[in-house]
């Protein structure tokens, strides 16, 4: 413990204090196999320029999907991000703002919060939105929480299409709550009966649009079957970019929609910082996680923007807090914004149909492949097909033929049986007509 300035005398007195045996009971709620029983075998200290050394050598063994022909997605989407958004947030007043809790000091930052909120708003159909959570499956977690307070019930049901990460968080965030969480298996085929598995103890209902084979579904008769029996629909959406082309979720009678902003200004970052997406409806607004800023007038009448609504431990009363997410992801969404706007509506949808085209354009080169059998009928810019063979040995000799191509369902589903079999594969604008024909070629000359 280097760089801790305790003493064994101070560590004995602050566990004493406390009532703490040792420093072991600290972690008594992490179950045992999430421990590490010794210490990791990490090389000692070195000099800062061995240190540069050692991981550029680490580094070097990387192929990113910048590198290689890509058709990775399964909630994690390449699109091009125009430079523009990179040079604006690395502004340093918007690169080193915070919290904006003193409002004449942060106009800026509450009034891209707000345009984002605007944003949010209209692409999902919803009448309100939060000023972003930290990511797609977290803010899944946190909808299925505000359900559980609005109905008062505590039983939630998953659709087998829901990503398996999304189903994790959920799981993970409920797990020390009295709550019966409910997943259907996967249907990789579509088809999925969600509206069966309610009844009147149901707090809410969760599925995700486009779901994670691909399948795009019309949820207009599931949430009228949830809401009749008095639950909520908890909509979705991994691929932010799909809203361009796809009737909104709240125009499908959504109660929550959830999302991942990663497509838009983020960049895949190798796995984070992400951006989380909250919108609801007004009348469920003040059981919303998060926080809001509004538009006002100031003493003068000029336009101002404020935090309107923060329904947070540090805010209110810790009793009454709806969540205790500390920050948002601010300077996501700000490229989020900037990305969008500089879209603008018709660059937007523009952007969708040309990932649907892309995309449609790989499952017509597929189909053909002796040993692929397409899954997904109705798709954005992912799909699943099902091979004649384990995808995970497919997936690693696509790889050292250079191409990324696809994710297994081993990896999602792991021991999960028929799904070893079933490969996803996304296309969006940055996937090339010669990049689809070589993975063809490719995948033709492994199944053969």
């Amino acid at each position: 413990m280097r760089y801790l300035p305790h003493t064994a005398a101070d560590r004995a007195a602050m566990l004493e204090t406390i009532g703490a045996a040792d420093i072991e009971a600290l972690f008594c709620d992490v179950p045992a196999a999430a421990r590490l029983g010794a210490a990791l075998p990490l090389p000692d200290h070195q000099g800062e320029m061995a240190v540069e050394r050692a991981i550029a050598a680490l580094a070097a063994r990387n192929r990113h999907s910048g590198m290689l022909p890509s058709f990775l997605g399964a909630g994690a989407y390449r699109h091009h991000v125009p430079a523009t958004v990179d040079h604006l947030i690395q502004r340093s007043e918007f690169l080193t703002s915070y919290t904006p809790y003193q409002p004449e000091i942060a106009q800026g930052t509450l009034q891209y919060l707000f345009e984002f909120q605007t944003q949010v708003a209209l692409l999902t159909g919803m009448e309100v939105a939060n000023a972003s959570m930290y990511d797609g499956s977290t803010a899944c977690a946190e909808a299925v929480e505000m359900a559980r307070r609005l109905t008062g019930r505590n039983r939630v049901v998953l659709s087998g299409n829901l990503h398996p990460h999304y189903r994790a968080v959920v799981e993970t965030l409920l797990r020390l709550h009295d709550t019966v969480v409910e997943a259907l298996p996967p249907a990789p085929a579509g088809g999925e009966a969600l509206a069966p598995a309610l009844d009147q103890g149901t707090a809410c209902v969760v599925v995700q649009y486009p779901d994670v084979f691909g399948h795009v579904c019309d949820f207009t008769a599931l949430a009228a079957a949830a809401q009749a029996c008095g639950a909520l629909l908890i909509v979705a959406v991994t691929e932010v970019v799909a809203l361009g082309a796809l009737r909104a979720p709240g125009a499908m009678g959504a109660d929550i929609v959830v999302g991942e902003g990663q497509g838009l200004g983020v960049g895949l970052n190798y796995g984070g910082p992400y951006l989380g997406l909250f919108a609801t409806r007004t009348k469920f607004l003040r059981q919303m996680p998060g926080r809001i800023a509004g538009e006002t007038v100031d003493a003068e009448g000029r336009r101002g923007y404020v935090l309107t609504l923060s329904t947070r431990e540090q805010h209110i009363r810790r009793e009454k807090a709806t969540s205790n997410i500390c920050t948002n992801s601010g300077l996501c969404c700000l490229a989020f914004t900037i990305h969008l706007a500089l879209l603008g509506e018709g660059g937007f949808c523009g952007l969708a149909a040309l990932n649907h085209a892309r995309a449609v354009h790989l499952a017509e080169r597929l189909a053909g492949i002796a040993g692929v059998t397409p899954l997904t009928a109705r798709f954005f810019n992912e799909f699943a097909v099902a091979l004649d063979r384990p995808a995970g040995p497919v997936v690693e000799a696509l790889a050292a033929r250079g191409i990324l191509g696809g994710v297994p369902g081993s990896r999602l589903w792991p021991g999960l049986e028929g799904l070893d079999k079933v490969l996803l594969l996304c296309a969006t604008e940055t996937n090339t007509e010669d990049e689809i024909d070589a993975l063809g070629v490719a995948l033709e000359e492994i199944l053969a």
